[in-house]
């Protein structure tokens, strides 16, 4: 797989992309730093439902010192609007 830990970042429970790795509420970053990965260079793909919050996420991100941040454009409307799949909200 291109990018080997996938991070969703939002509050609600609205679905997900397929191979997510981990779901954390955007503005809880520093307070769950050690739910990432160790590695600062890891690469990390990060989504939300439209981009404004993954946006937030990958600012806090690399302020904590990762070095390759991905995101995915336009987020799961996006996503799906391309006509890819989402995985169910849980719950």
């Amino acid at each position: 797989t291109l990018f080997p830990y996938t991070t969703l970042f939002r509050s609600p429970d609205e679905g997900a992309l397929p191979g997510t790795d981990l779901t954390l509420p955007y503005n809880q970053i520093k307070q769950r730093a050690a739910d990432l990965p160790a590695e600062k260079s890891t690469p990390l793909a990060i989504y939300c439902m439209s981009g404004n919050m993954s946006a937030i996420a990958g600012r806090e991100l690399a302020q904590l010192g990762y070095t390759d941040i991905i995101e995915l454009d336009g987020g799961m409307m996006a996503w799906q609007a391309s006509g890819r799949p989402l995985l169910p909200a849980a719950g």
